[in-house]
């Protein structure tokens, strides 16, 4: 077959170069000034547009040369005769150039096709020695087929024609299903097995687990709890696996928005209005924790923000002097609360910041990160400062490091009139919370209350829509 194609190949190949040849011969006849007003011979060209104009050519190029025989050239019959012959000319050179190219062309697709011809020729004898080998093997496996079939049949035969040498005395008697094992024995111990192996895990987790997770961890200690905030992620498949969503300073809370976290923001809010009341003089609120990363920075922002949304006048103030995580939450000026403290500002208005989305909330920023936080916050500009802010605004928060790592947390307690301790579910530990239950009985802190952070709950269990019923509805209650 590939033998024959090439063979058919070779031939269309040679039929187009013979027309090449003969289009390129009357193109360069054409070209010649010497051949200008003789007739052009016939050709094999295989294209009827070509032909009809070559003899139309001849018929004007005769009608022409009997004109010149019969007057001159100078007859304007013969010189209009011309230029309709160099038109026609023109004409048909263009004609054959792109009947070289379209030859060109196909010549070139053949060529190609006598080359991919050749490779399957090339190939042949490969394919030849595959052949064999399978064939080769076919017979093998063939005869071993034969035999065997043979050999069962041989074996069918003397089967047939043996005679059996046995007899049954006492046919088999008894029960068909087996004695040992037994299986409802075996069903009954798993089933225990299955129930008790969990528990007992579950219970020395639970004896094993020393952080605190919920609001029953603080039953039996006497601190205010006021109130809890779930851990919150879009993603609820992912939340168990995100114990640090809470750490990111965002703004949760939203006007009119009515999902988990808007709510536990405003059960919280309503508690501190309760706490706080109407007295303008004792408004000024610090967060702390006893370990960074507690999620102070976003309770204060969310408080604030759901306070604002309340019509409150609140100013949010960046006592965080050293890591000063609220400001770099605004990204705002160089300008702050450390060149207010260091006299380098002198007019309070000066360090004010607004906010963008909310009319009623402020922000006083770090500023300048300084050499010697502390001895700025023990200064009085401090204080003044306060005692100009706290008829301005309803709620004063200010966001204060943890108070076990630095001093100055309770050098701003002191200007303060209470302070909200957070503390976050699976960060701290059950001996977090006899401490923290012995700073209030010592009263170490005015007005000390607590936050439950990042607690993770089913949001349909009946613990959580119970915690939800009890913040918003029980104050009446109460």
């Amino acid at each position: 077959m590939y033998l024959e194609k090439n063979h058919e190949t070779n031939s269309q190949i040679m039929a187009l170069n013979d027309q090449l040849y003969m289009v390129n011969f009357i193109r360069d006849y054409l070209k010649k000034e010497s051949n200008k007003n003789l007739l052009l011979p016939s050709t094999g060209i295989k294209n009827s547009s070509i032909n009809s104009q070559i003899s139309e050519y001849n018929t004007n190029q005769l009608l022409r040369n009997n004109l010149v025989k019969n007057s001159s050239r100078q007859n304007p019959l013969v010189t209009d005769i011309d230029q309709s012959l160099m038109a026609m000319r023109n004409a048909i050179i263009t004609s054959i150039n792109n009947k070289a190219a379209n030859l060109q062309s196909q010549l070139s697709n053949l060529q190609q096709n006598k080359k991919e011809v050749n490779n399957s020729i090339a190939n042949n004898p490969n394919q030849a020695e595959y052949l064999i080998s399978t064939e080769r093997q076919q017979k093998i496996k063939e005869s071993i087929y034969l035999f065997l079939l043979q050999k069962r049949e041989e074996n069918q035969l003397s089967k047939a024609f043996s005679a059996y040498n046995t007899r049954v005395i006492n046919p088999p008697a008894g029960d068909t299903t087996p004695i040992y094992p037994k299986k409802g024995i075996i069903i009954m111990l798993v089933f225990f097995l299955g129930l008790g192996i969990p528990a007992t895990i579950m219970f020395i987790l639970n004896e094993m687990d020393i952080s605190v997770h919920g609001q029953k961890d603080f039953e039996n200690m006497t601190i205010p709890f006021i109130g809890e905030i779930p851990l919150y992620t879009d993603n609820r498949n992912w939340l168990l696996f995100n114990k640090k969503s809470n750490n990111k300073t965002d703004v949760k809370v939203k006007d009119g928005n009515r999902d988990i976290i808007n709510e536990a923001f405003r059960i919280l809010r309503t508690n501190i209005e309760f706490m706080v009341g109407e007295d303008k003089e004792s408004n000024v609120i610090i967060l702390s924790s006893f370990f960074p990363g507690s999620g102070k920075t976003f309770l204060t922002l969310n408080i604030a923000v759901s306070l604002a949304i309340n019509n409150k006048k609140v100013l949010i103030i960046d006592g965080d002097l050293r890591s000063a995580s609220m400001s770099k939450y605004i990204n705002s000026s160089k300008k702050g609360l450390s060149n207010f403290l260091s006299k380098q500002i002198t007019n309070p208005d000066d360090i004010i910041i607004s906010d963008k989305k909310h009319n009623n909330l402020n922000y006083i920023v770090v500023g300048t990160t300084p050499p010697n936080p502390t001895e700025l916050l023990m200064n009085k500009r401090l204080g003044e400062l306060l005692k100009i802010m706290r008829p301005r605004y309803d709620y004063i928060f200010i966001d204060c490091p943890p108070v076990n790592i630095i001093a100055d947390t309770s050098i701003i307690e002191k200007l303060a009139d209470r302070m909200i301790f957070v503390i976050r579910a699976g960060m701290a530990n059950k001996s977090t919370l006899k401490k923290l239950e012995n700073i209030y009985r010592e009263q170490k802190y005015k007005n000390l209350s607590v936050v439950l952070n990042g607690t993770i709950k089913d949001h349909n269990s009946y613990e959580y829509k119970n915690s939800y019923y009890n913040g918003c509805y029980g104050s009446y209650g109460d």
